[in-house]
């Protein structure tokens, strides 16, 4: 099945904001997976952790394009289009060690 996704071209390579969910680290609060934004490095967490800033971080700014970061799952993740696809090939390098808070 063909991905079908508009925004495939706006994919950037970034540097993450932080080394875990930015506001989780200033908040203190825990996270089950991190997710950048391929377009400015926002680093947020799943919708599976409690805040789900990576979507947040979607719905405040409309950058659509997210990897999944930690652990890196080598997928991303379209929220406009709904779509998954292989990113595996250019993976976003972490900035070091990742707190763990789960």
């Amino acid at each position: 099945m063909p991905i079908f996704c508009r925004h495939l071209a706006t994919i950037r390579d970034v540097v993450p904001s932080a080394p875990g969910c930015e506001e989780c680290l200033k908040t203190g609060s825990q996270w089950v997976h991190l997710r950048v934004c391929r377009r400015c490095g926002h680093v947020g967490c799943c919708d599976e952790s409690p805040n789900r800033h990576a979507t947040r971080h979607f719905r405040a700014t409309g950058h659509p394009i997210i990897e999944a970061y930690d652990p890196p799952e080598g997928w991303g993740w379209c929220y406009v289009d709904e779509t998954m696809f292989d990113l595996s090939d250019r993976p976003t390098p972490h900035l070091g060690p990742i707190p763990r808070y789960y």
